[in-house]
Order: structure tokens, then sequence, then C-alpha cells
């Protein structure tokens, strides 16, 4: 549409809407000129995963050697690694719903079964640990953990992973991938934690996956890494030697660069981020029939349209009015459906404030018009 000279205003986007930063893309560009050009090792450079350790030993309070490190195309690519090296045929993958649309297809690729786990708008969209202890079969082999979360937002809190960590305990046949992609993109006073910082216990059978791709809006260099036990990591490495390689050893130079300076680009890009998701949350609310609880981090509102379609009956489900949305007034969302969770949109709050308004504006005057 944008391509024949119509104006679309883009609530859909998973990337935040500014560039890279100055000083990250010089680094990038100082490695063109050293001649850093040509392949690296297979799981990346080590002056890279050195940096990775560094930064988790710093943030995450957890130690990693460099053969318990892995470096990819992205952090899709390390999650891709991860369920390529993991499962055996019908082997089964707990994933909570909403979740990221990638997931159940990575483990399906992989030859594993997903095995959906809801949590609804009443549990904040949290799954709880007796959910997750009645999910478990003796075909579980990963449990799948995205916090803060896409698309909600939700963050689980200490005594929450706390609660799940005890009955992982007791299936030592079942790891945890830990996406921690959105870790620094976190809205709430708490400091972020994840599974391993309330469960060391969980060490050897834990991978932790992130990227510089959402904090430091390098979503285009592709540079993800998981941090996970040595025999993980190694297993992984196979899988991406045979696929893609290493990543682009222009990207790492940038990476390293990210990862060893301080955050404080990144706060401030944080908190940009945080007065636009009170403004579309505020927005969203304001719906006749939409209901959108605040997110604790991440990019985006998920909008409950649920009460609106059902008086609405031309809009019919959420897929209908992401369709209508972006063909009548050229507004585009995501369908919860994607994400498992139908009558919802996820709206990304990653573009300027004068475009959340004129995009959420323009949402509320569909509802309104709708028959």
């Amino acid at each position: 549409m944008r391509a024949q000279g119509e104006t679309v205003i883009g609530l859909s986007a998973g990337q935040p809407d500014y560039d890279t930063g100055d000083a990250i893309k010089a680094a990038g560009i100082a490695a063109i000129r050293h001649g850093k050009t040509k392949y690296t090792a297979v799981d990346g450079t080590l002056s890279l995963k050195q940096a990775i350790a560094a930064k988790m030993k710093r943030d995450n309070r957890l130690e990693y050697q460099a053969d318990e490190i892995i470096v990819s195309c992205g952090a899709k690519h390390s999650i891709y690694n991860l369920c390529q090296a993991l499962f055996e045929k019908g082997e089964e993958a707990i994933i909570p719903c909403p979740f990221w649309v990638s997931y159940p297809e990575i483990v399906k690729m992989a030859g594993g079964a997903p095995v959906i786990c809801s949590a609804g708008r009443e549990q904040n969209y949290k799954i709880t640990a007796r959910q997750l202890a009645a999910a478990i079969t003796d075909k579980t082999r990963l449990l799948i953990l995205n916090s803060p979360n896409n698309p909600t937002g939700a963050v689980y809190s200490k005594d929450e992973l706390a609660e799940l960590a005890q009955v992982l305990l007791e299936h030592p046949q079942l790891a945890i991938l830990s996406d921690d992609i959105y870790e620094h993109l976190l809205f709430t006073d708490t400091p972020y934690a994840n599974i391993l910082n309330v469960c060391p216990q969980l060490a050897d059978r834990t991978i932790i996956i992130n990227g510089v791709s959402k904090a430091y809006a390098m979503t285009g260099w592709r540079i993800g890494y998981a941090c996970a036990p040595a025999y993980v990591v190694a297993a992984m490495k196979k899988i991406q030697s045979q696929s893609t390689s290493n990543p682009s050893s222009i990207s790492q130079a940038a990476a390293e660069f990210a990862l060893t300076t301080p955050l404080d680009w990144v706060k401030e890009k944080r908190d940009l981020l945080k007065q636009r998701h009170d403004l579309a949350n505020r927005l969203l609310n304001e719906i006749d029939g939409c209901s959108c609880l605040p997110a604790e981090g991440a990019l985006y509102c998920f909008a409950d349209f649920s009460e609106a379609i059902s008086n609405k009956p031309s809009l019919q489900n959420d897929l209908v009015l992401a369709k209508h949305l972006l063909s009548e007034k050229k507004v585009s969302t995501i369908p919860g459906i994607a994400f498992g969770v139908a009558n919802h949109l996820r709206v990304s709050f990653s573009c300027r404030s004068e475009h959340l308004q004129q995009g959420i504006a323009a949402i509320h005057e569909a509802i309104d018009e709708a028959s």
C-alpha cells in the first residue's frame, strides 16, 4: 500500500522506530575499515563472547564461560538451533499462551509438539505453577518462558518464577528456555529477574536467550546469543556450523561495542517507550468495548476487543477487524489469534506519539462506525 503512495500508520512493528545509536554504527564502520570482514569462529568471536559473559555478570548476576555461550544470527536463530538440537520427534514443548508467533512453528520444524498452556486476562496472561504441573507429561522436554512477554508486556515476578521453579525441580528431564530479549525494556521499578536468579539449581538445564535487537535498536544487525550449559552450546554449535556458520563479523563487532558501553542510551529510550505506552494504553481503554491491561515491558499493548466484536456483528473477529483497519482506515495492527488468543489486537507503541494518537483514533472511529 505504501509502495502505491498510500499513507499507512504502522502499529504492528516489532522493533523500535528510532535508529541504532551513532556510536554503535561507528563501531560497525570501524570494523569494516579495520578489515574485520572475514569468517569468525562458528559460535562467535571470543571477544564478543567475553563481552556477553561480562554483561550477564553485570546485569543478571550469572556466570558463564566462553564455551557456555553461542552467538547466532538473531535470538530467533538461537531458539531455532536449540530446538533442532533438543527434540526427538513427538517430544513436547510447553508454550504459555499468549505466545510469540514463532515459538510453536520452530518447535514443529524440529519435530516437536507444541503444548499450549493458556493464561487469560484474569491472570495477567501468565501461567501458574498449577497449570505448568498439569501440562507436564513423560514426553515434555522444554518450557518456554518469555518475560517481558510479546505480545502482552506481562512480566513474571520473582515469587511467580519461584513457584514455577518448584515444579520444574521435580522434573529433571525438562529444559527451560528463558527468552529475555525485552529485558531492558522494563517499565516497573522492580529489577529484572529470570528464573535462574530465583532458582540457581536449574542452571544445568536452563538456556538464556537474548540479543541486541530490541534494547539497542539493532534488529537488522542480526545478533542474538544463548547462554547455557556447555553440552547444550556444543550441540547448538553443530547445528549452526552446518547451516549459517558464523553471524556477520561486522555485526559482531558492533554488538560487542554495544554490550560494553554504559546503559544510559538504552535507559533513555526505555523511558521514551514508557511514555508512549502510557499514551497508547489510555487511548485504547477509551474505546467502547476495548479493555487493555497496562504492559510492564516490551513494545506492545495487547488490547481485548471481545466486547466490541460481540456488540458489532460486522466485525466478526479480530482477523476481520485487523483487515478492516488496514483496508479502510490505513492502520496496521496484528490480530491476537496470531499469538493464540482471539478477539485481541497487538498494538505496537514503537512509533511517534502523534502516530499513536492518529492510529488509535482511527481504531476508535472504526469501532464506532461498525454495525
